[in-house]
């Protein structure tokens, strides 16, 4: 506000006009559609009307033009007064308003970003704050812009306004209880004619909006690893470390990646990167729904490439702003690591075993599950240049490099890592589990028994024909084994992709219970997941 500057008389009348125009649409809007929240939207109307009509810079023919200031409806069942005001700048007709919240329309109940005025969806109160950030951030120091952002939140109010202009009254309702969420029925009409009379210029405003002091380049986020992995078969390297080397790799190779994390960079391997790029690292510190608010936030617009990391249990507790972010049409994404009971000591608290269930279930999410640092940091390069949330589930325990250097991944491909002409079952593991499944092959093979082994890279999408192609030739028996609860994991993915296939059965080893600390190979073997337990369930399948 440092910039603003009170008005002379004529342009307070006509900014009081604008706000109550404003309150006349929120109230016919709301009434025709018979739903929404006419008192939410008129009790910010002073404030829609000063900051698009005298505080704002932007083009209302380009509403997302990245030189654009940026406005963020917080709380958005207050959307009938934000797209008054989009309507009264002259983006589209305002008879168009009347059709809020009707299927074939775009004027949702809450923001979307269906709509090109709308950068993210709102709607679960309390996001807009770190969302805002995140902008605000990318605004300020990547794209180095002269934009200023606007959030409306009920609890920050710019207070100068109320000393420019004073609410209009709410004709009949104000202080009044259950009138949360209601349109005015036949209340409307007289709160309408009440609001009329307080207009004083009958044939229009008059006022436009400022457009932007500068320009902003266009971006290009095509990314590519550096330089390609470099690793040596056999060398015992943890995802999560790959992780942090991939990511430092992708943020040299084009200065718009970001990165943030929530204080476990040392942890997470995230530090890689702010060792590399300082400028561009964000610490959220121990808030992973900030840290996710501002993920979101810098994706904004398509002006960076944005990861976000911490334990992979945590991002449970960001989880309604994950959900939001597959609404606000994000690209933004996320590694977790500590997956698992393969952590070991550290106990239950730190260990994700929902994780995938929670990222697969979110809309046109890709969940990448890497068992090696190869297939790692293509997962990293591959998530970097995917639309739509992408999740990277790291793990803690080095474990031995599979796959050549210069291996093509791409998501929903798998790969078969053993098979021979003579195999009995399929296994599907990933990460810790594929390894323990490459161990219970090699005792089986000792007692004459075979498997096929697949390692899947992507848990979402899943490589239904690889899977179903190599089941058909092991006798249509599927076992799969994985370090995550049996509930929307590995198994229920599988299960769920072959049940259109006939004679096709498939067993599930899945940690079945709260774990406990311990070593982590105790913790295997305690949970059914191990070589030796995929040895017996693979024996009790070939009887």
């Amino acid at each position: 506000m440092a910039e603003y500057h009170r008005p002379d008389s004529k342009k307070i009348q006509n900014l009081r006009d604008v706000a109550n125009r404003l309150r006349i649409h929120s109230i016919s809007a709301t009434n025709a559609s018979n739903s929404g929240h006419p008192t939410s939207c008129c009790s910010a109307a002073e404030i829609m009307s000063v900051l698009f009509f005298h505080q704002m810079k932007y083009k209302v023919k380009e509403p997302k033009d990245a030189a654009n200031d940026r406005f963020v409806m917080s709380k958005g069942h207050a959307a009938p007064i934000l797209y008054a005001a989009w309507a009264e700048a002259g983006l589209f007709p305002k008879e168009d308003l009347l059709n809020l919240r009707k299927i074939d329309s775009d004027l949702e109940g809450h923001p979307t970003p269906r709509l090109n005025f709308i950068d993210v969806a709102t709607g679960s109160l309390g996001q807009g704050l770190s969302i805002a950030c995140g902008m605000a951030y990318i605004g300020k120091y990547i794209d180095k812009a002269r934009t200023k952002l606007r959030l409306f939140t009920p609890r920050l109010l710019f207070k100068r306004l109320y000393g420019i202009l004073l609410f209009a009254s709410n004709e009949g309702i104000e202080d009044q209880m259950n009138w949360h969420g209601k349109p005015l029925g036949d209340k409307a009409e007289g709160a309408i004619e009440a609001i009329h009379k307080l207009i004083v210029t009958k044939n229009g405003h008059g006022l436009c909006p400022q457009l932007p002091s500068s320009e902003v380049p266009a971006v290009d986020l095509k990314v590519k690893l550096s330089e390609p992995p470099s690793y040596t078969k056999g060398q015992k390297v943890a995802t999560r470390l790959a992780y942090g080397t991939a990511l430092a790799k992708i943020g040299t190779d084009n200065v718009r990646v970001v990165a943030m994390d929530g204080d476990t960079k040392n942890s997470t391997f995230a530090d890689k990167f702010k060792n590399a790029h300082p400028d561009r690292f964000v610490e959220c510190f121990i808030a992973e729904q900030n840290l996710v608010g501002v993920a979101i936030g810098a994706a904004c617009r398509d002006r960076t490439v944005a990861f976000a990391s911490t334990f992979a249990a945590f991002f449970s507790r960001a989880y309604d702003l994950l959900r939001m972010g597959a609404i606000s049409q994000t690209n933004a994404n996320f590694c977790g690591s500590h997956c698992g009971v393969s952590i070991g000591e550290d106990g239950p608290s730190q260990m994700a075993l929902e994780d995938l269930a929670m990222f697969r279930a979110i809309p046109g999410s890709t969940v990448f599950y890497p068992s090696d640092a190869v297939s790692t940091e293509r997962a990293v390069e591959l998530a970097a240049n995917t639309t739509g949330i992408c999740f990277i589930r790291s793990s803690r325990p080095p474990t031995a490099v599979l796959y050549d250097n210069n291996e093509v991944f791409q998501p929903g491909k798998a790969k078969v890592v053993r098979q021979s002409d003579k195999d009995s079952v399929t296994i599907i593991g990933a990460g810790v589990t594929l390894y323990e499944a490459i161990a219970a092959a090699d005792k089986l093979s000792a007692d004459g028994i075979n498997v096929r082994i697949i390692d899947p890279f992507t848990i979402k999408p899943l490589d239904v024909e690889t899977i179903a192609t190599n089941a058909r030739k092991t006798g249509g028996k599927i076992l799969t084994v994985e370090d995550h609860y049996p509930e929307g994991g590995i198994g229920e993915a599988v299960a769920g992709a072959m049940s259109e296939f006939p004679n096709i059965t498939i067993r599930r080893l899945a940690v079945n219970a709260v774990p406990r600390s311990g070593k982590s190979t105790e913790l295997l073997d305690m949970f059914g997941i191990s070589s030796s337990a995929i040895v017996k369930t693979i024996k009790e399948m070939v009887k």
